[in-house]
């Protein structure tokens, strides 16, 4: 490169936030870079300033930053033939990238280079500097990034394994502590619109129409709340001059756990530190902590939602909610949703459900059942399963009088004794396989697979067991009105008109059967099988006991 008479500079500044937060802050501050670089230029005769280029606060990875795209720019329009920096790692910390820039761009463009505290002048360097001293100094600067960002991330891991909130804004309905960033405290007015969007959803609402009653009752998308309290939001997806509710949005907190009290986070991450990209991380990796910080809504209505959200329950035309069965009824046995039909006929109306399957050839048959017949059905098969529970719940109570020890009840337990059994059967298979093996009876290849084969059907037993005691032991915790709305239940007794919000508070889901049975499964079933278990139990507990004490009366 051929010295020239007379330079036009481009100052280049860069400080990213882990550079602030590294302990040196005012060695490395964008003041303490531009003090130094002007004194240079001041003892120079052949230099003048043309502009200086600040990236305040981003990284040092890669080369996408704004100020260093508008000075590549003015370089490539001839405004600037000499870039000086205070250092190398101020240019950039990608070494590839940081050599071909300097080793091949600039001198392309005839532009000198100077780094101050490395000594590097690309018009005055030897053939050792550019070939070797260079390229080092490049590669320290990008392995330390790179350094900076593992430890970056493992602390944030830390911090998430430990239920800390490490998001840069608080979703919609809570706030950052002020005395504490990484815990959440509820937004009272942004919850309470969380909440009447899930109880709006339970009463079947479609999202479409939960995000227009929203718009026209005049309160603000999550967005523009942000905005509202002064917070310097800004999201990709800005469509119009004022953000509005919309559908999407509406199902983004409908489908947010966090606002069940468990803290979900790590659903993301970099490809890498020099790449801006993200990719999304199966479900199993995600962090979630529970009870970090105070439930918006309830557990139970999360799982409805979800439930909702599973099923088609887009509202009829000129509707905005759906009718009492959507997400409730289904077929049982092709088990596909029913839909619902209507009839008029001479001013007359009959609605009844049917199975979508025969329409479209698949084999199943119509399962037709008119509407007011299903309702009956349905309201007198809940109160009859209600009325059997509210009854054994009140034998109970007797549990806390009674000296019962919780392997006691496992053992009573027919579904865990039927596990236990099949857990049994599973070992005997595998034990079999060896011997089989020696006697040609398998290949030693149909050996692997079938071990594999019982082991897993062996570990799904045992995660049954203890899905099935930790039931147990959730009674003997907290009591069966913990697990269910006893008053509710009560009240649903004596009503005589079926409505959605007594489906939602109970079934889970309705099977219709071709010769019109009707089969509910509740919410609750399992506490309602263990409940009726656990009564059964006492029951026959206390019969042995009255047994043993006239067995000592006689003796």
């Amino acid at each position: 490169m051929k010295e020239k008479d007379f330079y036009n500079v481009a100052v280049y500044l860069r400080l990213s936030r882990d550079d602030e937060s590294d302990g040196g802050a005012e060695s490395n501050s964008i003041r303490s870079q531009r003090d130094m670089i002007r004194s240079f230029i001041r003892k120079q005769d052949d230099m003048e300033i043309y502009d200086i280029y600040v990236d305040d606060g981003w990284s040092g990875a890669n080369f996408d930053r704004p100020s260093f795209q508008r000075m590549m720019e003015d370089i490539e329009a001839g405004h600037v033939d000499c870039v000086i920096v205070k250092d190398l790692s101020r240019f950039g910390r990608d070494y590839i990238e940081a050599g071909r820039l300097i080793q091949k761009t600039f001198p392309a463009f005839s532009v000198r280079f100077i780094a101050l505290n490395d000594n590097f002048d690309s018009l005055t360097a030897d053939f050792n500097e550019k070939t070797l001293v260079l390229p080092v100094k490049n590669f320290v600067n990008d392995a330390y990034c790179s350094d900076i960002s593992k430890k970056v991330r493992s602390h944030q891991q830390v911090k998430r394994e430990k239920g800390d909130f490490i998001g840069a804004f608080a979703v919609y309905g809570y706030r950052k502590d002020p005395e504490n960033i990484n815990r959440l405290l509820v937004d009272e007015y942004a919850a309470g619109i969380v909440k009447k969007i899930f109880a709006w959803k339970i009463a079947g609402l479609s999202n479409l129409a939960i995000a227009e009653k929203l718009d026209g009752m005049g309160i603000l998308s999550p967005m523009e709340y942000k905005k509202s309290q002064g917070e310097k939001f800004s999201t990709g997806f800005v469509t119009h001059v004022k953000a509005k509710w919309s559908a999407v949005a509406v199902k983004r907190i409908l489908t947010n756990e966090l606002y069940t009290g468990m803290m979900v986070q790590g659903k993301n991450e970099k490809v890498s530190h020099k790449v801006k990209r993200s990719v999304e991380k199966p479900k199993e990796e995600w962090v979630r902590v529970p009870d970090t910080h105070e439930a918006v809504v309830s557990a139970e209505d999360f799982k409805t939602v979800q439930r909702l959200l599973a099923v088609d329950t887009r509202a009829s035309a000129g509707k905005a909610g759906c009718h009492m069965f959507t997400g409730f009824l289904f077929c049982g046995d092709c088990g596909e949703p029913m839909i619902r039909r209507v009839n008029r006929y001479k001013g007359t109306e009959k609605v009844y459900f049917i199975c979508p399957t025969r329409n479209k050839g698949l084999g199943c048959t119509r399962h037709s059942i008119p509407e007011e017949e299903l309702k009956h059905l349905v309201l007198a098969g809940l109160k009859q399963q209600l009325a059997l529970f509210l009854d054994k719940s009140h034998v109970l109570t007797q549990i806390e009088t009674m000296e019962v020890q919780f392997d006691e009840v496992a053992a009573f337990d027919k579904e865990i004794r039927k596990l236990h059994q099949e857990q049994e059967k599973y070992v005997s298979l595998r034990s079999g396989l060896y011997e089989d093996l020696k006697q040609g009876i398998i290949t030693e290849e149909d050996f692997k697979d079938f071990r594999q084969i019982y082991e897993t059907q062996y570990q799904a037993a045992e995660a049954a067991i203890r899905q099935q005691e930790e039931a147990i032991k959730d009674l003997f915790k907290a009591g069966v009105s913990a697990g269910a709305n006893l008053e509710k239940m009560k009240s649903t007794l004596e009503i005589t008109e079926l409505s959605r919000d007594i489906l939602v508070t109970f079934v889970s889901r309705i099977l219709v059967y071709e010769d019109k049975r009707v089969f509910l499964e509740l919410r609750a079933g399992d506490m309602f099988a263990k409940v009726l278990m656990l009564a059964d139990f006492i029951e026959s507990k206390g019969n042995a006991l009255v047994m043993e004490q006239e067995r000592k009366e006689v003796s």
